[in-house]
């Protein structure tokens, strides 16, 4: 397949924090429609913005098999991410789509803002910066890192690279995961069982994929395991905890406070309870969100693409097992 292909581009993110990646699909012929949103596209949205389109390069949208089986041109879908839950591959290996995803390209960032949360929880920092601003110098109590033990739930790409910054803070580092990786031991990380993670860590991490075995992972008994005042954060999923018993939790004073970059509305306009707890801190699922993470997203999506156009099987192919593993 030489030919320029039609891409069109459902991630608010692609093109717009750096058109290099736009340029060099267009530079090989191929015609490229942007989100025209700014935001998650809808179903409908998708179906007329990819009307006739080769290839979809997908944010955080969900691409189920309605829309799917509507999309008669579709040959590639791209995530531009990791996450491949939002994908229907059942519904791809029916038409013999191809799928692929940028594996690895926002690790760093996704660590970096982690962190941001896990001290913003720790040393009250934004309730500070609110009170200051409202007039009153308070000094409020927070709590230090140092010598802390933090639990890492998924340690891949992004758990390890929190294992990193974790060493930095001299902390005791805990994870689980059901492949132990070599690398994550340099930086001290032991692996233990989950409920010896819940007991044991003063922080409490979560960088798994979604899947149907790590949906509703973290319950009411996960989190009656956790230390009282433990602090709890989430930059994978949603669905891995269950938003009711965390709202419980965090009510009756038991978590010391809950910090995510996913929640289960952040699509719908209807704000959650969560929203309005002051132990809680929510990102809009911004883990990505640097110039230089969507830069590197950006062109392992164009390499995907154009290794596609010219037969060659994308590098980060996905194939129908990872799909299932991760439905």
């Amino acid at each position: 397949m030489s030919r320029g292909l039609v891409v069109a581009s459902c991630s608010v993110t692609f093109g717009i924090f750096n058109d290099h990646p736009v340029n060099r699909l267009t530079e090989a012929g191929c015609t490229v429609r942007l989100n025209p949103y700014g935001r998650l596209m809808r179903p409908a949205e998708i179906l007329e913005h990819a009307a006739g389109a080769d290839v979809i390069i997908l944010g955080n949208e969900v691409l189920d098999g309605s829309t799917i089986d509507k999309l008669s041109s579709l040959k590639l879908v791209v995530r531009h991410g990791a996450g491949l839950d939002n994908i229907d591959f059942t519904a791809c290996d029916a038409r013999g789509i191809e799928v692929a995803n940028t594996p690895g390209a926002n690790k760093e960032e996704t660590a970096d803002l982690t962190f941001a949360l896990i001290l913003d929880l720790a040393r009250k920092l934004t309730q500070s910066i609110n009170e200051l601003r409202a007039g009153v110098r308070n000094k409020i109590p927070g709590r230090s890192l140092y010598g802390k033990t933090i639990g890492i739930i998924g340690v891949g790409d992004i758990g390890t690279a929190v294992a990193n910054r974790a060493m930095g803070f001299g902390m005791d580092i805990l994870g689980n995961d059901i492949v132990q990786r070599e690398e994550a031991a340099r930086y001290g990380l032991l692996y233990t069982s989950l409920n010896d993670l819940l007991a044991t860590s003063d922080i409490v991490t979560i960088h798994t994929p979604l899947t149907s075995a790590t949906r509703n992972l973290i319950g009411a008994r996960e989190l009656r395991r956790m230390k009282d005042g433990a602090l709890l954060v989430n930059t994978a999923r949603a669905g891995i905890i269950r938003t009711a018993a965390l709202e419980k939790s965090l009510a009756k004073g038991h978590l010391g406070g809950f910090a995510a970059d996913v929640f289960d509305f952040e699509s719908a306009s209807a704000k959650g309870a969560l929203m309005e707890m002051p132990n809680v801190l929510l990102t809009p699922h911004i883990g990505s969100a640097t110039v230089e993470a969507n830069l590197h997203m950006g062109d392992m999506a164009v390499d995907n693409i154009l290794a596609f156009m010219n037969g060659i099987a994308p590098a980060n192919k996905v194939t129908v097992a990872d799909g299932l593993r991760f439905s």
